[in-house]
């Protein structure tokens, strides 16, 4: 659906305001999409992404300052998110004598079994974006970065 249909808006002030807004609303939607997709599984966005990245390092441990540093969510608490995940009993955190943020955090043979569980049910990229190229996303990657000046 095109956005003037999604948001009831004919006009914009240029298209650079109308691909800021663009931006904006497909970020919601897709995150709307994922939030769905992960219901099931009691995980939120944000903690299926510490999740991967402890995945990532697996068997290391990580440190929290490392999972804050690659989330995608760089505003979110990391540490309140990595509590929950604790209690759920997906990762295990060994804390640093002295510096409660040095903690360090590894995901656990549960947290890895709902990671396949996941990744055998959701195909995000497939769900989402089954008609866009592999051109187009070069083409949309590269403008993204332009975009963040990367």
């Amino acid at each position: 659906m095109k956005l003037e249909e999604s948001i009831v808006q004919q006009h914009f002030k240029s298209q650079q305001h109308k691909a800021t807004v663009n931006l904006l609303y497909t970020g919601y939607y897709i995150k709307q999409i994922i939030r769905k997709m992960l219901e099931p599984y009691d995980v939120t966005e944000q903690q299926y992404n510490i999740l991967r990245i402890l995945k990532g390092q697996y068997p290391n441990a990580a440190r929290i300052s490392l999972v804050k540093e690659r989330m995608l969510d760089k505003s979110c608490d990391a540490s309140r998110l990595i509590e929950r995940l604790r209690i759920k009993g997906l990762v295990k955190r060994k804390e640093d004598g002295v510096d409660r943020r040095a903690a360090a955090v590894t995901i656990t043979k549960k947290g890895l079994t709902l990671l396949e569980k996941i990744g055998e049910k959701i195909d995000f990229e497939k769900m989402l974006f089954n008609e866009t190229s592999e051109e187009d996303f070069l083409i949309l990657n590269e403008l993204l970065d332009k975009i963040r000046k990367e």
